[in-house]
């Protein structure tokens, strides 16, 4: 099937598609099985911390406020990210690339933040079925930030030319609706990891 292609308005200086792309419409569809997986992992997380007296389990110390404060950046990273796809839509390329690093370098913190939870959680993964969760889902949310951040430098090198490509736009929408559905993942989890007790 073709990629629908770009029509621009040609008041406004717009890029804007004459139907869906298939890129974005594929990505949608990819997502709603990932939505499926994470939803498994929190039947797992609610199942577990029905079982338990305590969440988190006595003398399990998590911070709280260090890890609100990284997911207000990563959450922030969504605004920032969509301001470059605004950028794309309106043929500014140069400054949607610096969003983009912008974009990259607040995920990069908040990986960064995750390594730190993960080496100085007194709780290890085997300690008990809190810590095994912990792991498990900021684990593997992790590494869909770390995928995300590997697809915005493939933007960032497809962008290196002066002009752009019928499909740069429907690639910057794919990539945007990944971020944006992995921050909505993390402010599930840090709910239910940190703030419901």
């Amino acid at each position: 099937m073709s990629q629908a292609a770009p029509t621009s308005l040609a008041n406004a200086g717009k890029i804007v598609h004459d139907r869906p792309p298939m890129l974005a419409i594929g990505v949608m569809i990819w997502l709603g099985s990932e939505l499926m997986f994470f939803s498994g992992l929190f039947a797992a997380l609610f199942t577990i911390r029905a079982h338990l007296a305590s969440w988190p389990p006595v003398g399990t110390k998590v911070d709280t406020l260090q890890a609100g404060v990284f997911t207000v950046i990563l959450v922030a990273s969504s605004f920032t990210m969509q301001w470059a796809v605004w950028l794309i839509e309106h043929r500014e390329r140069g400054r949607a690339r610096n969003w983009i690093i912008v974009t990259i370098v607040m995920g990069t913190l908040f990986l960064g933040n995750q390594a730190y939870e993960w080496t100085h959680l007194a709780t290890r993964w085997y300690t008990n079925s809190y810590g095994s969760i912990f792991f498990i889902t900021t684990g593997l949310h992790g590494l869909h930030v770390f995928l995300g951040l590997v697809a915005m430098g493939f933007l960032l090198f497809r962008m290196r030319g002066r002009q752009g490509d019928p499909g740069e736009l429907s690639t910057f929408q794919a990539v945007s609706y990944y971020w944006h559905f992995v921050d909505v993942v993390w402010i599930g989890l840090y709910s239910s990891l940190f703030l419901l007790k």
